[in-house]
């Protein structure tokens, strides 16, 4: 039995909090190891965008599971105590989660792309007539989400689409009636509106967003990871891959536009929460997702539960309430006043396990 003390967030009270039996109480407990005092408690950091087979701490010539191991592990070490891994290019995800010591992980299963059009030995490949058949496969897998790919970097100057409108439609229908989510990796507004008239769950990335979509992201009640943090990885990647100048130059001016933009989003109430796009760049990493999206203009405590309570209410967890799982991730100092106090947590508690404790 252990109890921690402190402000939680979202709602901002003080509270004792008491974890019985892998579960949280605020009825006292006599004789409990107390943690920590006078903390600021979220109910754990969430990643939604991650690849976990993909720059894994564990390296490329690891297995696919202990590849995905590793990575998982680091997001835990940081306080993720919840994963969405919106494709892969395996199924060594599925299963991660506290047993193991590791973050609650959803997965997507396979990348969906047309043959050719996203990065070799990632994607499942999927021509337009066989897209259904393969979202199910992989809905089946999954049990949750799937992720297409709706437009590439590869095959031609500049980012074009995957699949036609109808296309998207088709599949999107077809999840939803078979009680899954769907994902759609997009950068063109075209992509964008395409997804968001086939009644997508999530928008990955949408580099390309303009300001006049955000309405009908809005009706639609669709969510938007904007991924800021890979930002300049775009930037490397299009001069890697040959584009023209203007091509470069057009991508360059989305890119340098998109913070405006995802805080517009947020003034206009889209969901817009934290994804980082790891395995594009290092796992664990969430919290500079987190400090992207203040330096936007977002206001701390929004882009703090944009990666924890908002996320974790997406996903469908608890938050830090009585009889919920003991998620939780405890800091000596406010985040909301220095949001780099999110790569330190004092306490880490994982399904009633404590991962971590203060020293001393």
């Amino acid at each position: 039995m252990y109890r921690v003390s402190g402000t939680t967030l979202p709602d901002g009270d003080q509270r004792d909090i008491f974890i019985v039996d892998g579960r949280i109480t605020f009825e006292p407990v006599d004789d409990s190891d107390v943690l920590i005092q006078a903390a600021l408690i979220v109910p754990g950091l969430v990643d939604l965008h991650a690849h976990l087979a993909l720059w894994s701490p564990a390296g490329d010539d690891a297995s696919d599971e202990d590849r995905a191991t590793a990575s998982a592990r680091a997001h835990v070490d940081a306080g993720v105590l919840a994963l969405r891994e919106p494709g892969a290019p395996n199924h060594a995800s599925k299963g991660l989660g506290p047993d193991r010591g590791l973050p609650r992980t959803v997965t997507g299963g396979r990348f969906l792309a047309p043959p050719g059009r996203y990065f070799p030995g990632l994607a499942r490949e999927v021509p337009e007539a066989q897209l259904v058949p393969a979202a199910l496969e992989e809905l089946a897998h999954s049990q949750a989400w799937v992720k297409i790919i709706g437009d590439s970097p590869l095959g031609g100057d500049g980012i074009t689409r995957t699949y036609s409108d109808a296309g998207l439609y088709e599949v999107s229908r077809a999840v939803h009636d078979a009680g899954g989510r769907i994902a759609v990796h997009c950068s063109l507004p075209e992509t964008i509106n395409g997804a968001v008239e086939a009644g997508f769950d999530s928008l990955e990335h949408a580099t390309f967003m303009p300001p006049d979509l955000l309405a009908s992201v809005l009706d639609a009640d669709i969510a938007w990871i904007p991924t800021l943090s890979i930002s300049d990885p775009i930037r490397s990647m299009v001069r890697q891959l040959g584009y023209s100048s203007s091509s470069v130059e057009y991508v360059e001016a989305c890119l340098d536009a998109q913070p405006e933009t995802v805080r517009q989003a947020v003034d206009a109430g889209v969901v817009v929460l934290a994804g980082t796009d790891a395995g594009m760049v290092p796992h664990g990493m969430v919290r500079r997702e987190v400090e992207l999206l203040i330096a936007a203009g977002i206001e701390p405590e929004t882009a703090i539960g944009a990666a924890s309570w908002n996320a974790r209410r997406w996903l469908g967890l608890p938050l830090i309430e009585e009889g919920a799982p003991a998620d939780l991730v405890a800091y000596r100092d406010d985040p909301r006043d220095d949001p780099s106090v999110l790569a330190e947590p004092a306490v880490v508690v994982l399904d009633g396990t404590v991962l971590r404790r203060p020293v001393g």
